[in-house]
């Protein structure tokens, strides 16, 4: 059975990154909540995936320059506000695994005290394009989970993963074939597929095996699978 994951909460239903987005995709039913995270000013945890809040709230500024109570001032969407990686630990807890993207390697040690500090070593699963920061988190505390994210599909992404020491596969959907599936597999690496959002793109894909797909539209995924049409986990 494949893992749907709400990409961002709900992307495309809900502010991204936001408690009520999360809201809606557990609701929804998922078994996974993908969000990023930059360091603040104050080296707190926020969840926000650009490094400045222009796009995503009413302010304007690198977040490094705020602190996470001015963050929190802002507006990101319907009245929603930028939440910390905390807020949302909390929120899932029990009911979902998270994937965390580390957006910059700066943020990498406080994300790294947070998982240490909660023992978050089963339900959360740290992912990154920055695969040296990958590896060195996984060498310092071996019981995390990693994925590395890649750009495009490289000759050999088994063994670019394997060399981060990640344990999972993170490719954009279109680079994502069974063949491709079953090498991760026997190299025992698990395959995130991003971002598939409507029921079309997604029918082939669920004859591929890939462990877990990201979504922008869970609810509308996921009452497709309902339908009788597929399976996933997290009903």
């Amino acid at each position: 059975m494949v893992n749907i994951v709400g990409h961002r909460g709900a992307a495309a239903e809900e502010p991204e990154n936001t408690l009520r987005g999360f809201q809606r995709g557990l609701d929804a039913g998922v078994a996974g909540m993908e969000l990023d995270v930059q360091l603040t000013k104050d080296g707190r945890l926020a969840v926000i995936h650009d490094q400045t809040v222009d796009r995503t709230t009413n302010g304007r500024g690198w977040v490094r320059d705020f602190t996470l109570g001015e963050l929190q001032k802002l507006d990101a969407g319907t009245g929603e506000r930028i939440p910390e990686l905390a807020e949302v630990a909390d929120l899932v807890r029990g009911r979902a695994f998270l994937l965390v993207e580390l957006k910059h390697p700066e943020a990498a040690p406080a994300l790294l005290r947070f998982c240490q500090e909660r023992r978050l070593f089963e339900g959360v699963r740290i992912i990154s394009f920055w695969h040296p920061v990958i590896k060195t988190l996984k060498e310092q505390e071996p019981r995390l989970q990693t994925g590395a994210l890649m750009v495009g599909c490289p000759g050999d992404p088994g063994g670019l993963a394997r060399a981060a020491g990640a344990d999972t596969l993170v490719l954009n959907y279109q680079y994502v074939n069974r063949e491709l599936v079953d090498a991760a597999h026997r190299q025992g690496l698990q395959v995130v597929a991003w971002n598939i959002d409507t029921p079309e793109v997604l029918k082939p894909y669920l004859e591929m095996n890939p462990d877990a797909i990201c979504t922008n539209r869970p609810g509308e995924i996921l009452q497709y699978l309902r339908g009788g049409r597929g399976r996933a986990s997290g009903q």
